[in-house]
């Protein structure tokens, strides 16, 4: 099976003819699915974003959202209408809402948004502010301490929905693929050929989910996972297990790139 991997598309940042050219270029790699590791656009534009690559690509789109794509909106809010649009379009699958999906017979596809969840790092002693405080409304007006409990809520969730359909992915084939937008682990935060300081640690990988994974994989060193994240805007791999590898993807603002072809069995 032939699978595409889109990250970090921010696809709000281009003009019509602009995204009709990128889908082209999908379009002539071929792929049997598509998979989207988040910030697709923002919430304004998510909706009609996601119709759009349904309608052009007529192909399976396997999906989870980044923090962009709640940017104007809420985030129970959006992930609702995920919900709906789910129902409705053809072809779209919300993997944050969804059990685990199997692709083939030896490969099972799982996932979740994750979130930056301030465990690892400094939080208190960062000075970072990101948009997401200022454009989604759960995040925004809230002081410090308040703030780390709703990150850390949040990678929490993230991390419950993966305990639920990991181990049901395990059952059933010896590879599974888990979608995410947040890397999981600090080895994975890549920026500019380097793993994120104590600053920015905090708000680029999402410890509860990366605990779980190591965790989980542990106890079964007979399975492979590999998890394909982003957020980050700079590529890296890291071999966190023998069996457990992290993947994240690059990107530019404005210039969306397939990440890669991955070929499953």
């Amino acid at each position: 099976m032939r699978l595409a991997w889109l990250t970090d598309l921010h696809l709000d940042f281009l003009q019509n003819w602009q995204r009709a050219g990128f889908v082209a270029d999908l379009w002539d790699a071929n792929p049997d699915a598509v998979l989207v590791t988040g910030d697709i656009a923002v919430a304004s534009s998510l909706e009609r974003t996601l119709r759009e690559m349904a309608s052009a690509f007529h192909r399976p789109i396997y999906f989870v959202l980044g923090n962009h794509d709640f940017y104007q909106g809420s985030i129970p809010a959006v992930r609702e209408r995920m919900r709906e649009l789910c129902r409705t379009a053809a072809g779209l699958v919300y993997l944050s809402q969804t059990d685990a999906v199997r692709l083939t017979d030896a490969t099972t596809l799982v996932g979740h948004d994750g979130w930056g969840d301030g465990r690892y790092g400094q939080y208190g002693r960062s000075s970072v502010c990101l948009n997401d405080l200022l454009l989604i409304e759960e995040l925004t007006a809230l002081d410090r301490p308040t703030l780390l409990q709703r990150l850390q809520r949040l990678g929490d969730e993230a991390a419950a929905h993966l305990r639920r359909v990991l181990p049901r992915a395990l059952a059933t084939s010896r590879r599974t693929l888990l979608l995410t937008h947040v890397p999981p682990f600090r080895e994975s935060c890549w920026y500019q050929g380097r793993t994120s300081d104590d600053e920015w640690a905090p708000f680029f990988a999402c410890k509860a989910v990366g605990d779980l994974l190591l965790e989980i994989m542990r106890a079964h060193s007979e399975h492979h996972l590999t998890v394909l994240c982003g957020h980050t805007h700079s590529p890296g791999r890291a071999q966190i297990l023998p069996n457990l590898l992290a993947w994240t993807g690059g990107a530019e603002y404005g210039a969306p790139v397939l990440q890669s072809i991955i070929d499953v069995p």
